[in-house]
């Protein structure tokens, strides 16, 4: 039997487990119903950072699951806290991104009696998580714990949801941790390589699309460089383009809402479709509309291949790092070499390169284009760039460069205000990198509020908020929808620069594009959360590029 010394709280052990994890931070909006687990954080190496809403602790969550190579954690407590929790839930399914949701749940006995704030787990995100774990024998705290952490990260990465129920938390159990499980990294077998072999040497216009989680910057360099040295085009899927370095020779830009009509060329005309880390989705192929027909391989750790669309002729089950360190043995092959179209690399990267030319508008406020190009001249080789959903996306996406993986995190789900908790994380995440955030009005203040956890918690990051008074995305739709008669997506907007001030922070207002570079410059250098209130003409709606007659609008 064990003594009173060997003995710990369930809520205690849960913190002890995560411990065991490595698990340096838990971003958190504090509950009644989990008040064990708090108090297990106290003393703990865990750091807790206080969110302002459970939102943006779950938006802060999933960035840290994207950056690194854990998932996130968060924890909230029951029914509102939950449902305010559920967007960051819905974001990392839909992306396959590592994420633990710890939500407090009221106590076993006033279950089924519809108790303050009760509501019940497996229905509320039984169809947008990977699994959904509850709390029921105190004793087996630990094993939960790895078990979320370890469901997250295995396979399609994606959020476990684990309830608390507020009673149990407090029940002394053995002070046992487990052994945190491994893993597993499947590799491509002789099989699929040689098929793999076969149809690049039978394809003439073969394109790698890169994405989803598991990228490492060997692995980005790897695979570019190898892609490069036989003339295939790198593409990467939407907001998931830092899987490799925009440097590298390969590289023809990103797929999906904003991208240049020359990427969206390549998938359309390639015969070879190589799918590294992601799938034939929707956003990507324009509404399944390009790319359908081509001889299709699909590398995925994910054997169900959710969210693919369209042909398969080759499944490999693995992960963008196994792949890569594979590709010394596809190369090794016996066969003649691939005779690939001579010009379809080249000519694919001379046209992105023409498409990341900002061309001037016409109107007035600030000129996004150019102010990006200042951004991109000023900003360090390994900043991470952050933002939300909106047209001002498509600027950052555009002409932003990246140099490899954990370097990006912008929702591929739409989900608004994920830009500011996003920064938040990224930059306690890397304390010695440059963090810039990008967002919409719009956008901006659905989280806006995290610029106070962001203080608090000694973060810094230069947020660029493009103020167009109104929900730019939709307007477009509109016009295109019902001319002349605009609804429900006027804004009006406080004082940006103000309001991060009033945290503490440092905030500035630019009008003009000449203003743009300085005032970005002494934002950087502030050492603070900084806000640069940025004001665009509302009738601007879309990336204009020297490539701009064969843009399409968002």
């Amino acid at each position: 039997m064990s003594s009173a010394a060997d003995t710990v709280s369930a809520g205690h052990l849960l913190v002890a487990q995560l411990e065991a994890a490595g698990i340096p931070r838990v971003y958190a909006v504090p509950g009644e119903s989990y008040l064990d687990v708090l108090d297990g954080l106290h003393a703990s190496p865990i750091r807790t950072v206080v969110a302002r809403h459970e939102g943006g602790a779950g938006f802060m969550a999933l960035a840290e699951g994207r950056l690194t190579d854990r998932p996130g954690v968060a924890m909230v407590t029951r029914g509102p806290g939950a449902a305010n929790a559920f967007i960051a839930v819905h974001t990392a399914y839909q992306d396959a991104t590592p994420l633990v949701l710890f939500i407090g749940l009221v106590p076993v006995a006033d279950r089924g009696r519809e108790s303050f704030q009760e509501f019940d787990p497996a229905a509320w995100f039984g169809s947008t998580a990977k699994k959904v774990l509850v709390l029921e024998d105190p004793a087996a705290a630990a094993r939960i714990v790895d078990e979320a952490l370890h469901t997250a990260a295995s396979g399609r990465p994606g959020p476990v949801v684990v309830g608390l129920p507020e009673d149990l938390l407090v029940r002394q159990v053995p002070a046992r941790t487990v052994p945190p499980r491994p893993v597993a990294a499947p590799a491509p077998d002789d099989a699929a390589l040689a098929r793999l072999a076969d149809l690049l040497r039978a394809s003439r216009r073969p394109l790698l699309v890169a994405g989803g989680e598991g990228w490492t910057a060997q692995a980005a360099d790897a695979v570019a460089g190898w892609a490069a040295a036989r003339g295939i085009p790198v593409a990467t899927d939407f907001r998931a383009f830092d899987s490799v370095p925009h440097a590298s020779e390969a590289y023809v830009g990103g797929l999906g809402y904003g991208r240049a009509e020359s990427t969206a060329a390549c998938l359309e005309h390639a015969d070879l479709l190589l799918f590294v880390g992601c799938v034939r989705s929707d956003v990507l192929s324009d509404g399944y509309r390009l790319g359908g027909s081509a001889v299709t391989v699909v590398v995925n750790p994910d054997p169900e291949l959710l969210g693919h669309d369209g042909r398969v002729d080759l499944q490999v089950t693995a992960g963008p790092a196994s792949f890569a360190a594979a590709l010394p043995r596809l190369d090794a092959l016996p066969g003649p070499a691939p005779a690939h179209e001579a010009d379809w690399l080249k000519s694919a990267r001379a046209a992105w390169e023409t498409a990341r030319i900002p061309a001037p508008d016409t109107v007035g406020g600030v000129d996004l284009g150019l102010a990006m190009a200042a951004v991109e001249a000023r900003k360090e080789p390994d900043a991470i760039l952050t933002f939300g959903a909106g047209n001002h996306t498509g600027w950052a996406g555009r002409f932003l460069s990246l140099n490899g993986p954990d370097s990006l995190v912008g929702p591929r789900n739409g989900a608004m205000g994920a830009g500011i908790p996003a920064a938040v994380a990224a930059s306690l995440a890397y304390p010695d990198r440059q963090v810039i955030s990008v967002a919409g009005d719009g956008c901006f203040l659905m989280n806006a509020q995290e610029i106070a956890t962001a203080v608090a918690a000694g973060a810094r990051f230069t947020a660029i908020v493009v103020d167009n008074a109104g929900y730019g995305t939709i307007k477009g739709h509109q016009e295109q929808a019902y001319p002349g008669r605009p609804s429900g997506t006027d804004l009006v907007n406080p004082d940006f620069a103000a309001w991060a001030q009033s945290f503490g922070g440092y905030g500035e207002r630019v009008e003009h594009t000449g203003d743009f570079p300085a005032a970005f410059e002494r934002a950087a250098a502030s050492g603070r959360p900084a806000v640069l209130h940025v004001i665009q003409d509302p009738a601007v709606r879309t990336p204009l590029s020297q490539s701009i007659p064969e843009e399409r609008p968002l």
